[in-house]
């Protein structure tokens, strides 16, 4: 008799994740062994709710399920069918395969880690020109789930223990068939009721529900060092989500974006400015002051400076991430010809180029 995994769990046909989740939850605390010691029927309702919850919390199965029922998520009986018959030991056993089937089924053995570790964040920062020069430190607000503070992270309620899966013997994977183009095969997929962990709590917390993780909203900090480029992330080892019950933390990658300043044009750790110059300090040579990202600095024009000529600056740039080392800042001259003249500067400018003959 075909099996009805919605109505396992109580459930109408096509209900959603969030449906199947909820409706898992409360039946695998109420038909939990620990409640039901020695009780068979129990514990075969148990493992009925496991099964359908495999199923119905993996898109890919319950899509498959929805279709066709059983037979799209089982494939039918070992032996049978396609090439049922052909022996893979001498490939190595269907181990030899897994690789190939994960695409197809979304299980393997990679999956049992997996599952556990926190999931990585990222968020985004704006910080100004100037604050590339010296580095500065932003205090961030993210939503993450982070380590219960009642179980410490275990997901056991305080007291009590952590006990070897029943459904996996500890590996935190169950064996189970498949159907595909070279046959029915055999593969490991992820314990249903520990996820992988290979261990369930002896009761579960009841802050957290037996996950080891609580969602916060929390402020991190972040310190942005001198010479970030715009668009880069900066990566905070463990300030990601917290793993369930206690597995590895994800990473919080805070990318980094430096707003435009009108006064300068960046390029890496250089800068790049336009002056403007009047002819006669072109022509005469001059000192001025320009406005560089570290403060005004002096800058002598060489007697004789072309329109266009770059002058540099140098180290008066940006720093070098992670050096010591600072850019320089190149100068554009803009050589500025008088529009009008006055009748003495008319006269004087005659006599020079009368002079020059």
């Amino acid at each position: 008799m075909a099996k009805d995994y919605y109505g396992v769990l109580g459930l109408q046909k096509g209900a959603s994740a969030e449906e199947v989740k909820k409706a898992y939850r409360r039946l695998s605390k109420e038909l939990h062994p620990d409640k039901h010691k020695g009780g068979k029927d129990a514990e075969k309702r148990f493992k009925e709710v496991n099964e359908a919850y495999e199923v119905l919390s993996n898109p890919q199965k319950k899509q498959m399920y929805d279709q066709f029922g059983e037979a799209g998520v089982n494939g039918g009986a070992a032996g049978q069918g396609g090439f049922g018959g052909f022996d893979f030991s001498g490939a190595g056993g269907a181990d030899a395969f897994s690789d190939l089937f994960e695409g197809f089924f979304g299980g393997g053995r990679r999956q049992a880690a997996a599952r556990q570790e926190g999931n990585d964040l990222e968020v985004e920062i704006a910080i100004d020109l100037s604050e590339v020069v010296t580095g500065v430190r932003r205090d961030v607000r993210i939503r993450r789930n982070i380590a219960c503070d009642r179980c410490g992270g275990n997901g056991a309620e305080p007291g009590t223990k952590l006990d070897t899966c029943g459904e996996c013997g500890g590996t935190g994977q169950v064996t189970r068939t498949a159907q595909s183009f070279f046959g029915v095969i055999q593969q490991r997929t992820v314990c249903p009721r520990c996820r992988g962990s290979g261990k369930v709590p002896e009761k579960p917390c009841t802050k957290c529900d037996g996950e080891g993780r609580v969602a916060s909203a929390e402020e991190v900090q972040v310190d942005v060092p001198p010479g970030i480029d715009d668009g880069q992330a900066l990566r905070l080892r463990g300030q990601g989500e917290a793993g369930r019950r206690g597995a590895t933390a994800g990473d919080l990658y805070v990318r980094v974006r430096v707003r435009p300043d009108d006064r300068f044009v960046r390029e890496g750790a250089d800068i790049r400015t336009v002056l403007d110059v009047p002819a006669l300090d072109a022509i005469l040579g001059a000192t001025v002051d320009v406005e560089t990202v570290q403060g005004n600095v002096s800058l002598k024009i060489p007697e004789g400076t072309q329109p266009g000529q770059v002058l540099r600056l140098k180290g008066k740039g940006l720093p070098v991430l992670n050096t010591s080392r600072f850019g320089d800042h190149f100068v554009t001259v803009n050589v500025k010809v008088p529009t009008r003249l006055g009748r003495e500067e008319r006269r004087i400018l005659e006599e020079w180029r009368r002079a020059r003959g």
